[in-house]
């Protein structure tokens, strides 16, 4: 299978898919100044504490208090919360785990008051991000996540994957963390350090401590709330989880990022990092790859998939629910039962992708085209089993109900990703009224105008609907030629096709957006919509 990493990297957000065939799995969009991403560590304080909850809300610099539930302290709670006191009485002395004396460990069924007061110092990491009305949800436990290995301060437990089949290979591991692991520190073997040698464990080991001693160094000089340490940046720590030998390319459209990635690469696949390319075309990186497509065809409410069947996806607060409709699907020769089967096994695979594309968590419920043999439900409970396999999230499936509904729970760590594909219209701004769309040509040139001879910028590149393109770059003697002869040939115009129909969008050749939002963009549709009012009130009286 041929795996592409896609990274579009604009001003204000970052947009990363995982394509495999060409065909879009895995798509992940995040503003660039993200905060309270899972991974973060911060200096935090308790702010209250609930004992009904057995949990506490802790101040993280959030709008919303975080929580921190008594589960989620660990058990070594005690020996962590001693060391974070001492380390921040002297800031001139980093305490070393190794040296530090254990306390004995917390009970499972204690409670938050006995080990938590208000106003106490934490360092804390970000478990889930901010979901909904939510704020973060939190840990004490806190980990450092590697290519191969987890590095955990305060305990000595060594884990192996349970992925690793060879009974050999976990001896292997095990042995061979214990031999080089720091004294007060806990590992989890990852499954992507089978048969890895020993330089290379160590090496990430040693990064990984690295980052736990500077993450205390920095906590000794902070007030809380203040972030300690942030997790690479989204693209790297996607590469960091999904990184295979069959991945074949990963393109990126900025410098910057394309050298962290190329880096992180070289680091851990030095005969690979020529994979990582620069993107430098004209034409948006998502619809080279046909990305921005794939995009409005696979989110929305309805999704259709082959045949004419189609499934309706609808999020509430409590969970997701999806619903198989075979359509106008029909085929000669098979009975009803039959059909059934094929389009729910189709729509299993659909969904299987849907799941990992939105990154749906939480409970989702399947409304399955019903079926009367008992072999049947059971093919499709295997085949779901089968396709999730691949589904890195933890997740568990139950069998079909008597009703035809499966139930599954997905790991949910971050907001489920629902992109809408309706499109604002950009001209009336919702009002309902738009000047002539035969003048909008004429809009662009006066923009184009504006831009070289008020604002003095010289060369930029406009987006538009490839709608649009086509109209203007069409015939030998084309507006687009003649405005570059008119306004000189320093600008550009390239179709996009995440834009709407009426849309337009400009960057200078640094890439900063620049914005071209009249208030009479805005206002002619407001006092169409004013005047019309006040006629229709007129006739009225």
């Amino acid at each position: 299978m041929k795996s592409e990493l896609i990274v579009d990297v604009r001003q204000k957000e970052i947009s990363i898919a995982l394509t495999e065939d060409s065909r879009l799995v895995s798509l992940q969009k995040e503003s660039r100044n993200i905060a309270y991403a899972v991974g973060d560590l911060y200096l935090a304080k308790v702010r209250k504490l609930m004992p009904g909850l057995n949990a506490a809300f802790v101040d993280v610099g959030y709008d919303k208090d975080a929580f921190l539930h008594y589960l989620d302290l660990g058990s070594h709670f005690t020996s962590y919360s001693n060391y974070i006191k001492e380390a921040l009485a002297d800031p001139k002395k980093l305490p070393s785990p190794a040296e530090f004396k254990k306390s004995d460990e917390i009970p499972k069924q204690g409670s938050i008051a006995d080990v938590l007061t208000q106003g106490q110092q934490l360092l804390v990491q970000i478990a889930k991000e901010p979901i909904s009305s939510k704020g973060p949800r939190l840990t004490t436990e806190i980990s450092f996540t590697g290519r191969f290995i987890v590095l955990i301060p305060f305990s000595d437990k060594i884990s192996v994957s349970s992925k690793i089949k060879s009974t050999e290979e976990k001896i292997r591991l095990r042995q061979l963390i214990g031999s080089i692991k720091p004294k007060g520190f806990g590992v989890i073997v990852r499954t992507s350090a089978e048969n890895k040698r020993v330089a290379e464990l160590n090496h990430e080991m040693r990064t990984l401590l690295k980052c736990w001693e500077d993450a205390v160094a920095k906590m000794q000089r902070s007030q809380p709330p203040a972030l300690i340490f942030e997790e690479e940046s989204r693209a790297v720590s996607v590469i960091r989880d999904v990184f295979s030998a069959s991945f074949e390319s990963i393109y990126v459209n900025d410098q910057e990022t394309m050298e962290q990635i190329q880096n992180y690469v070289a680091l851990i696949a030095p005969d690979r990092k020529d994979i990582v390319k620069l993107y430098s075309k004209d034409t948006p990186i998502f619809d080279n790859f046909n990305i921005t497509r794939q995009i409005k065809s696979s989110f929305g409410k309805t999704v259709s998939f082959k045949s004419g069947a189609y499934i309706i996806i609808e999020h509430t607060e409590a969970l997701h629910v999806i619903d198989v409709n075979s359509g106008n699907r029909a085929k000669a020769g098979n009975d009803q039962e039959t059909n059934a089967l094929e389009v729910n096994l189709k729509a299993a695979d659909e969904i299987a992708r849907q799941l990992r594309l939105r990154d749906m968590g939480g409970i989702i419920v399947i409304d399955f085209i019903d079926m009367g043999k008992a072999e049947h439900r059971q093919t499709l409970y295997d085949h779901m089993r089968e396709i999730m396999a691949n589904d890195r999230a933890r997740h568990n499936i139950l069998p079909l109900s008597k009703f035809g509904l499966m139930q599954i729970t997905r790991q949910r760590v971050r907001p489920a990703l629902d992109i809408t594909t309706s499109e604002t219209c950009p001209s009336c701004f919702g009002k309902g009224e738009i000047q002539p769309s035969l003048l909008f040509t004429d809009k662009l040139e006066e923009k184009i105008d504006y831009l070289i001879h008020h604002l003095k910028v010289q060369k930029f590149t406009m987006y538009i609907h490839p709608f649009v393109d086509a109209y203007i770059k069409k015939g030998l003697i084309s507006l687009y030629g003649k405005w570059r002869r008119k306004y000189g040939r320093s600008f550009k115009i390239v179709a996009d096709e995440s834009m709407a129909y009426l849309e337009y969008r400009v960057i200078d050749h640094t890439g900063k957006a620049i914005d071209l939002k009249e208030e009479s963009d805005m206002q002619s549709s407001q006092s169409k919509s004013g005047s019309k009012i006040k006629n229709r009130d007129k006739e009225e009286n």
